[in-house]
């Protein structure tokens, strides 16, 4: 049994998709529809049956993840043992949620490419919790710990929010001094039915009921707050990227949240793991420090 063929099962079963497999391997569908065919023929027994919904693997199908992943797990072991401690190469996918993901991300993997240029590095930002029991990704990055599964979880820095509006939406709208100012301005946030996490309910903060624009991406919120279409509730590291954006009745609205890096309890013994996952903790700490220390200094005497 080919193990290149296992793994192309191991990532047609865990995306459901001959082209979602297709897209995570940098292969065509019908290469991977070929190599699914050819390892059926080989143990003799039908992995997947197709769906409306996609590809649902079948009973025979489900015998074969363990031995699949075990597989997996030797190759990974070679690849370090070969590799030792001159440099970290290969693929890796960490997920994020999007605030994350836009504003941290990029410059904390750009170091680490630089010290690593084997490395390639994906980033799957998704409006929901990362699903790594179906392997979505290698780590993730979420804004609370989970409390099922067998997993690995570390906290990785806390960080703050605090509501803020753009110059021009502010100079054209009534002064806000209290929380009861808010009833007259218009709020941006989150799409109340599409949020994933308790965390992220911030618009209880402000004592409002609801937000006049709403998006389930941190990003969009940004832009919107930005264009001065109105109030949101922003990551103070996302701040500086955002000109013209201040930080309003900071006394009476300022949230502190943590990430949190989550993996596989059994990846704990990858040293390659062990050690992407020290330098992504360690350059976030350092990314949300740099960044945090760039707001103005007066940003607590602002209303």
């Amino acid at each position: 049994m080919d193990w290149d063929d296992l793994r192309i099962f191991l990532s047609v079963s865990r995306t459901e998709s001959l082209s979602g497999a297709g897209r995570r391997l940098g292969m065509d569908a019908s290469t991977i529809g070929r190599r699914i065919a050819r390892l059926e023929r080989a143990v003799g027994a039908t992995l997947f049956a197709k769906t409306p919904q996609g590809y649902a693997m079948t009973a025979e199908g489900a015998r074969l993840v363990a031995p699949a992943e075990a597989a997996e797990k030797a190759a990974l072991a070679a690849a370090e043992a070969t590799h030792g401690e001159a440099g970290i190469s290969g693929q890796l996918r960490i997920g994020a949620p999007d605030g994350c993901a836009n504003y941290l991300l990029p410059q904390v993997l750009r170091d680490i490419c630089a010290v690593h240029p084997g490395l390639e590095i994906q980033i799957v930002a998704l409006p929901r919790v990362v699903n790594l029991s179906r392997r979505e990704a290698d780590m993730a990055i979420a804004v609370s710990p989970p409390d099922t599964g067998r997993l690995s979880v570390q906290r990785l820095v806390d960080y703050q929010l605090h509501l803020a509006g753009h110059d021009d939406y502010l100079r054209a709208h009534p002064p806000i001094a209290e929380l009861a100012d808010l009833h007259r301005h218009r709020l941006i946030g989150y799409i109340p039915d599409m949020i994933f996490d308790r965390e992220l309910d911030y618009l209880s903060e402000t004592g409002a009921d609801s937000a006049a624009i709403t998006s389930n991406s941190v990003s969009v919120q940004m832009q919107a707050i930005r264009a001065g279409a109105g109030l949101g509730i922003v990551h103070d590291f996302a701040l500086p990227f955002a000109p013209g954006v201040r930080i309003v009745l900071p006394q009476r609205i300022a949230l502190r949240r943590s990430f949190w890096l989550i993996r596989h309890a059994d990846d704990r013994r990858s040293r390659r793991l062990t050690r992407l996952a020290e330098m992504l903790s360690q350059g976030l700490r350092a990314e949300v420090a740099r960044l945090e220390a760039r707001l103005p200094a007066d940003r607590d005497r602002r209303a």
